[in-house]
């Protein structure tokens, strides 16, 4: 029997709380972006408050599933960084809780969310598309509102040039009218000119109702020709004159069988038989140019009875020789061949460029129906690849608000969509396998989840800054300074008897090692690498002494001692020795000789460091022997 525990009640609450927020905005986001792409096509048109909502309501609806991903993944990430920054994760690990089981009614819930995506993408999708294309080519056909402007000429009525050089906002007159009418053509073209105007709309909003007071009219007669000099015209002058010019100012909607055949208004079953239909017109189509090809385009002349001379060099040659034949021709002859076979040649062409557009817009078509049929099934399993990347992220980084997982997740979206589109094109023009570049970003994301998920579910430190700092400083040999302080309460006094009795014994190994290794001289490259002894323990057993020591004497109550302490080195211990615990790969390295020398030079470097710790080594150590008999305080 299913049980809900309260602790899946608080996991759920808690995500699903950010979900709704992130959600929303992701959408709010998405749809500014969108609104931006078509803002030119509803300014200045008059657009009603009930076409502007049913733009905003469609395209709200067909960016939801784009919206999903990027809210689940940074809901995730803030969800669980929340619970890493309190130390609720560290809690519930604590109980014998795994991450997996911490997220498991989240990955219910996150499931059902790809069954809405998928529901939005293949049922309600379709629909909100159609409707919002269908919106849009309607409001880019709406002819704008006319406000025409000062100084300037006026070109939004179709037919009409129109320049005012002033006008009265609060009358509505125009002043200094000049009015071109190209409805006949420019050749043809009206001028009219007018010391002032009034333009008004009719009140069915088809026609725009022009008066006109003192002014002239200039009219061709008839069409002006290159040849003619002098073109007839006419001339009227005017002190009142009214004119009606077509203008269709409403919004009509266009029909929507416009999207019939678009690939983004079908669900998935429309898809697959479209791209069946298409694939079986492909291929019958491929199948007749074929055998037309077969055939040949050009078929041989037949000589009549006539062209005795030609028969006659045919019957004398083995074959019918075509240049024999084109030679023993008259000039005119051979012109009328030349000319016939540049008119089937170009005829042949345009024939087979028309078919070869035939056969690439089925082709591209095609593309596209495969491509969103992926993409339904792509877009949606990317809200749980996104979950399984953002809740193990969040666990890692265990950085809670609106800063670090908002930049994280931006980042991985902003990689997901350059590897998501670039597969969608590459599929889209033929150039990848359809399923290969839609399922690209779902190939590399995926594993990246499940890496994410099983470094977090063990507690790795993938994306701890510490570790990749402590690396870096390994590899380029920076070292850490000891901050040792006076500790508030001490159960264990240093032995300050026996302590100059160890310290003397630190000081004779790190004499006897200092003499024995002769760190200050080059090692032999060839020994160096090809050498199979162990590593050097005995710098092992002396770092141990000495930290051993520096641990016992840091419970001082003396600042002095501990001031002398906090100059001992932190020693490498492995530095100075070879990089590798496996002797083959040490040898490669030797053979290598650029990594080779690379890496000797840096040993000999470290061992010549090494050399001047254990010299300070030894210093301090009589330092501090100094200070045990000098100090009051121990």
């Amino acid at each position: 029997m299913l049980r809900i525990k309260k602790l899946d009640i608080f996991i759920l609450k808690s995500f699903c709380l950010l979900f709704m927020g992130t959600f929303f905005i992701c959408l709010f986001i998405f749809m500014m972006q969108f609104l931006w792409r078509y803002v030119d096509e509803m300014v200045g048109k008059g657009l009603e408050m009930s076409v502007l909502a049913q733009f905003f309501f469609y395209s709200a609806l067909t960016l939801v599933p784009v919206s999903l991903p990027l809210a689940i993944l940074l809901a995730a990430l803030i969800t669980f960084g929340n619970f890493g920054e309190r130390f609720e994760l560290l809690a519930m690990k604590a109980a014998g809780i795994s991450l997996l089981k911490i997220m498991r009614p989240l990955i219910v819930f996150i499931t059902f969310i790809c069954c809405v995506s998928f529901y939005f993408q293949n049922v309600i999708g379709p629909k909100a598309q159609t409707k919002l294309w269908t919106l849009l080519i309607s409001m880019k056909q709406k002819s704008p509102e006319v406000d025409i402007p000062e100084g300037v000429f006026y070109d939004e009525i179709d037919g009409y040039n129109l320049y005012v050089k002033h006008k009265n906002r609060d009358t509505g007159m125009l002043y200094d009218v000049l009015i071109y009418n190209f409805e006949n053509g420019f050749e043809n073209a009206q001028i009219i000119k007018a010391d002032s105007g009034r333009l008004e709309m009719t009140a069915d909003k088809q026609h725009l109702y022009l008066h006109l007071y003192n002014g002239e009219q200039f009219e061709n007669l008839k069409s002006q020709q290159m040849n003619k000099r002098n073109v007839p015209y006419r001339r009227e002058t005017f002190s009142e004159k009214h004119a009606l010019i077509e203008f269709d100012s409403n919004f009509n909607m266009v029909d929507n069988d416009i999207m019939t055949n678009q690939s983004n208004s079908k669900n998935m079953r429309m898809l697959q038989m479209g791209i069946d239909s298409m694939q079986n017109r492909t291929d019958s189509i491929g199948r007749a140019y074929f055998r037309e090809a077969i055939k040949g385009t050009f078929r041989p002349a037949v000589l009549s009875k006539t062209d005795t001379l030609k028969l006659e060099t045919a019957r004398t040659t083995e074959s019918n020789n075509v240049d024999s034949i084109f030679n023993a021709s008259t000039l005119t002859q051979k012109q009328q061949i030349l000319s016939d076979a540049v008119k089937k040649a170009e005829s042949a062409t345009s024939d087979w460029n028309f078919k070869s557009f035939n056969i690439t817009q089925t082709e591209v078509s095609l593309r596209r129906h495969v491509t969103a049929w992926h993409e339904k099934l792509t877009m949606s399993l990317a809200c749980l690849i996104f979950f399984f990347i953002g809740a193990p992220l969040g666990g890692i980084i265990r950085k809670g608000g609106l800063g670090m997982p908002v930049v994280v997740s931006v980042v991985i979206f902003i990689i997901y969509y350059i590897i998501n589109n670039t597969g969608y094109k590459m599929a889209r023009d033929g150039k990848w396998i359809a399923w290969m570049g839609m399922w690209c970003s779902t190939a590399i994301l995926a594993p990246l989840g499940a890496f994410l998920t099983y470094k977090s579910n063990n507690d790795s430190v993938v994306l701890n800054a510490d570790a990749y700092i402590n690396w870096f400083k390994k590899i380029a040999g920076i070292r850490s300074v000891r901050h040792l302080y006076r500790k508030e309460v001490i159960i264990h006094d240093p032995d300050y008897a026996n302590l100059p009795g160890e310290l003397q014994a630190l000081t004779a190994e790190c004499r006897t090692y200092i003499e024995k290794k002769d760190l200050r001289r080059p090692p032999n490259y060839f020994k160096l690498w090809m050498n199979d002894a162990p590593r050097d323990e005995e710098m092992v057993k002396i770092n141990d002494h000495m930290e051993r020591l520096i641990e016992e004497m840091s419970n001082t109550r003396s600042v002095s001692l501990l001031t002398v302490l906090n100059n001992y080195p932190i020693i490498p211990v492995y530095a100075h020795v070879r990089p590798f615990r496996h002797y083959w790969m040490n040898l490669t390295c030797g053979i290598i000789v650029p990594i080779g020398l690379f890496l000797y030079f840096r040993i000999w470097a470290f061992r010549i460091r090494l050399a001047k710790d254990m010299e300070r080594v030894i210093k301090l150590n009589g330092d501090v022997q100094r200070v045990i008999e000098t100090d009051k305080n121990l």
